[in-house]
């Protein structure tokens, strides 16, 4: 099997949560009227990114990498996809903190797929470690990236409006 047969668990969940997160980027639309809930929406996403950086990191020095394809009987994600797809999702949501003060669509799809793989990652981590029955990989930081990534959701609530039909 190939080493990027390890990706396919990652892949389809993370295909969901994007498509969730295209899906309200569409449907939800910034209001130019509502210049300072975008900016609160724009803070919340910073402080999101900075979290998930920190998980990204302790992720990355305890092994999630290996861990969690080996779940699924397959090899561990190649270091330097693992890093380099955390790094490219982590400047794409910085340069997106712009964009939702500028209500430039495709950072609201940035943020709402943050918002949504960071809710996840709050879940999906202590479960992992309660079916593990020990430590998993980015256990530590999961709860704050949820929480920051709570408030993220709740900021674009606010910051954006349903599209008419």
């Amino acid at each position: 099997m190939s080493p990027l047969s390890s990706l396919l668990p990652s892949i389809s969940a993370l295909g969901l949560a994007a498509l969730f997160a295209l899906y309200l980027a569409l449907a939800r639309h910034p209001s130019s009227d509502n210049k300072a809930q975008q900016k609160l929406a724009a803070q919340a996403l910073g402080v999101a990114v900075i979290l998930q950086g920190i998980h990204f990191t302790e992720e990355l020095v305890t092994g999630f990498h290996e861990r969690f394809p080996a779940i699924f009987g397959l090899e561990a994600i190649p270091v330097s996809i693992f890093i380099a797809f955390n790094v490219l999702w982590l400047m794409a949501w910085s340069a997106s903190i712009r964009g939702i003060e500028k209500t430039v669509t495709i950072a609201y799809f940035a943020a709402w797929f943050l918002a949504i793989a960071g809710i996840l990652n709050g879940i999906a981590h202590p479960m992992l470690a309660l079916a593990e029955g020990s430590y998993f990989p980015g256990l530590f930081s999961s709860p704050f990236i949820a929480i920051a990534c709570v408030a993220l959701w709740r900021r674009l609530i606010i910051a954006t409006r349903p599209v008419l039909a």
